[in-house]
């Protein structure tokens, strides 16, 4: 249990954070000194001292009564969770990962399967302090005099600069979250019971509060409901589910038609295995999986080990004895509307073929210039995360380029958070470029920082 911390010590970190800026020369790219990261686009080796953020991952306080919390821009969703559930309290969207941090959430966009109801993480924002290009913290709202920095912040990662603070609404829950898993054989009936679900908040007469899917195969759709409840007996007659030992909590959605997890393991169902992606390593077979230290059993670490296996080039080296065709990284999270899900499921499968699927519905309710999803529209967030052997043209992202190019045919949008391949004219277009400029002149007027269209496109 670590607390929280209190305002003198967050003034203390920020105070740090102005002092490792004055040290970076002028000239040097700057860059947050920190050793983990939940991004996976190829960046540059870093040199020289980064921005120090080491005191600001905390906890400030919570406002139980208010239902806020001030929260650190580097404190991670695992921490701020062990805080508000002291309250029976958690954030409006939960992402799935522990070591997301809010900052990156907000200003790298989060999600997660309340956001059919609640929208994108940044939008339970109430105020934020940035730490801007000038060197200057400022706090920004919604309708104060830096509301062009607040409305522009999502989705500009760090280019407009790093949150140092924010201030955020939280909701009650329950001890439980009773799910239901739902097959579906059709896309259409699947988007169609989506749609459904987003606007009545139900499925057969039971509420409904948190959705998110899988696709497993063409033909082999589910939907996963949750209920949040006080009662044991809802969803199962022997207790909660634990899926942080022997069990793997993806396949009990083909294995199960209903469940029941405490709160708290729901909210992190998917770490423990990274959604599927554990099985690179082994940690799904069960005879490894016996000796796999439960502490171990978590995303960031299986991050470390994606790192040695690119810095070492492990896996390229057995597909080369093996005469395997090389591989190309298709990691994307891209957002479809819903009545055209069935259309990137399809071709995603015969251009593609990376199965499974994570399917997220989401509703923005605002408009938010640096990611224009349409308010009030519902979408689906498809995630997608693995390796396709595609041969000597693999360096060349043939499979990444091409579901760009269908996530826009369809109306959709795709997240930064991994490699992009767009020229600067269609990346104005798509995250509004004049207006990211705009606010980056006013608040970093010297261009300190990497722009985003650097940070998402050329600095690969």
């Amino acid at each position: 249990m670590v607390g929280l911390i209190g305002r003198t010590r967050h003034e203390a970190a920020v105070e740090q954070l102005r002092a490792s800026y004055a040290a970076i020369a002028p000239t040097d790219t700057v860059r947050l000194a920190k050793k983990t990261s939940n991004l996976f686009r190829h960046r540059a080796a870093a040199s020289g001292p980064g921005l120090d953020v080491s005191g600001l991952g905390g906890v400030i306080g919570i406002d139980a009564a208010g239902r806020t919390a001030d929260v650190q821009g580097m404190c991670t969703y695992e921490r701020l969770v062990e805080e508000t559930l002291r309250h029976g309290l958690i954030p409006y969207v939960v992402p799935q990962l522990k070591t997301i941090t809010l900052g990156g959430a907000v200003t790298g966009l989060g999600i997660e399967s309340t956001s059919f109801r609640s929208g994108l993480p940044h939008e339970s924002v109430v105020e934020m302090d940035v730490f801007t290009g000038a060197g200057d913290v400022v706090t920004a709202t919604a309708d104060n005099e830096h509301a062009d920095l607040f409305r522009t912040f999502p989705n500009s990662y760090g280019s407009l600069g790093y949150a140092t603070r924010l201030r955020i609404r939280l909701e009650p829950v329950p001890a439980y979250a009773a799910l239901r898993h739902v097959r579906f054989h059709e896309a259409d009936k699947l988007s169609a019971a989506i749609a459904e679900i987003t606007e009545r908040r139900e499925w057969d007469g039971v509420q409904v509060d948190a959705m998110d899917g899988v696709a497993f195969e063409p033909g082999e759709y589910y939907l996963t409901l949750a209920t949040w409840t006080d009662e044991v007996s809802t969803g199962s007659t022997t207790g909660t589910s634990d899926y942080t030992g022997q069990q793997v909590y993806f396949r009990s959605i083909q294995e199960r038609q209903t469940d029941l997890l405490t709160i708290h393991d729901y909210l992190w169902r998917w770490d423990t295995d990274w959604f599927w992606c554990s099985g690179a390593f082994g940690a799904q077979d069960p005879r490894i999986r016996r000796f796999w230290p439960r502490r171990w059993r978590r995303s960031d670490v299986y991050m470390r080990l994606l790192g040695l296996d690119r810095r070492y080039g492990i896996a390229d080296r057995l597909d080369r004895r093996a005469g395997r065709p090389q591989r190309e990284r298709v990691i994307q999270d891209v957002e479809i509307p819903v009545e055209r899900l069935g259309d990137f499921l399809d071709w995603f499968d015969a251009e593609v073929g990376m199965r499974p699927v994570w399917l997220c519905p989401l509703v923005a309710h605002e408009k938010w210039p640096s990611y224009p999803l349409e308010p009030a529209r519902t979408y689906v967030n498809a995630g997608f995360w693995g390796t396709v052997h595609v041969g000597p043209d693999a360096p060349d992202a043939p499979r990444n380029r091409a579901i760009e190019a269908k996530v826009h045919d369809l109306d959709g949008h795709k997240s930064l958070y991994s490699d992009s391949f767009y020229d600067k004219e269609t990346f104005d277009r798509l995250y509004d470029g004049p207006n990211l400029t705009a606010v980056k002149h006013r608040y970093d007027p010297d261009d300190r920082f990497i722009s985003l269209y650097e940070k998402a496109v050329t600095r690969r």
